[in-house]
């Protein structure tokens, strides 16, 4: 009778700590968080978690070990399968690149998709790291029509953990890319859907730096390159970028990648003029070609004939 006293009070104890702990779903306005999916696989949910790492890439390695381990509570379920492996993590400036092997592919189409939104939302939260991008052995993601999946960021997905649709808006962005030659601008035309917390100008670059969706434009800006800000003031769009900016990355002319942010802001925004910025500062010259000192007037002799 003693054991059994004394055993049953040892569990009142421990029912009493595992409440006092409360459940990971539990993410209170001041914690920090990554996502997975809920109980049944059919939207998003909140985890608490601690960013430990010494640096970006450190944090995205053990934010990608812990989306692939199995759940403390039935109220979520580790977004990456028990068959999808993360075989190669790197990070370029503030992309990050992650490698899967086959078994991704294998994935329901649903499924993929909440993983892929869990994952890329998760990662973005991470100081340092401001899109993903994903490939299968090697191989860039491609989504359900063949197409390349490219850079991802927060911007990319509908956020399914109970939130208002009101907080998302829709929209068509003209972004100019550089042709084949790389000798003039051609336009695409892109569909979005993003948060109500972004503004259009910061979303323009952001789209301009993932590069085309497909077609026959090709990328102007050097992936490595991050994003600072983005504002616009008097008619002026201010996009301030870090230095690495100011390596061309792509076999295209100068002008080409200043003016395809220039072009693509004013048409797209309040703008009439765009002033890029490095690190805060006018002084500079893109590639001894373009003088950023002063803001730029959008040229459309550089965008190429409709044939």
């Amino acid at each position: 009778m003693r054991i059994r006293t004394v055993a049953f009070a040892v569990c009142l104890c421990a029912a009493a700590l595992l409440g006092a702990c409360g459940k990971r779903t539990d993410v209170g306005k001041n914690d920090t968080y990554i996502y997975c999916l809920n109980e049944d696989r059919t939207g998003l949910t909140k985890i608490t978690y601690e960013f430990s790492g010494e640096d970006a890439l450190e944090n995205a390695q053990n934010v990608l070990e812990e989306l692939s381990r199995p759940a403390e509570d039935i109220e979520y379920t580790p977004p990456i399968p028990e068959k999808v492996e993360v075989q190669d993590c790197q990070l370029r400036g503030s992309i990050l690149d992650v490698d899967f092997n086959e078994a991704y592919l294998e994935m329901e189409t649903l499924e993929e998709k909440l993983m892929r939104a869990a994952v890329v939302q998760s990662l973005v939260r991470i100081e340092g790291i401001n899109a993903v991008s994903f490939t299968v052995e090697g191989e860039p993601l491609k989504d359900s029509e063949s197409r390349t999946v490219g850079l991802m960021n927060v911007d990319d997905f509908v956020e399914n953990t109970g939130s208002s649709p009101s907080a998302y808006q829709t929209g068509t962005l003209t972004l100019y890319f550089a042709d084949g030659a790389g000798e003039k601008l051609v336009a695409e035309q892109r569909d979005v859907r993003y948060s109500s917390n972004v503004s259009k100008e910061k979303l323009i670059v952001e789209k301009l730096m993932q590069g085309p969706s497909g077609g026959e434009g090709y990328p102007t800006i050097n992936p490595d390159a991050n994003l600072l800000s983005v504002t616009i003031k008097d008619g002026i769009c201010y996009v301030n970028f870090d230095s690495t900016f100011l390596t061309g990355a792509y076999d295209i002319l100068p002008e080409l990648t200043v003016y395809s942010i220039v072009n693509s802001l004013v048409e797209g925004t309040e703008a009439q003029k765009v002033q890029i910025t490095i690190n805060g500062e006018t002084e500079a010259e893109y590639m001894d070609a373009v003088d950023l000192s002063q803001p730029l007037e959008a040229k459309e002799e550089l965008i190429a004939a409709e044939e």
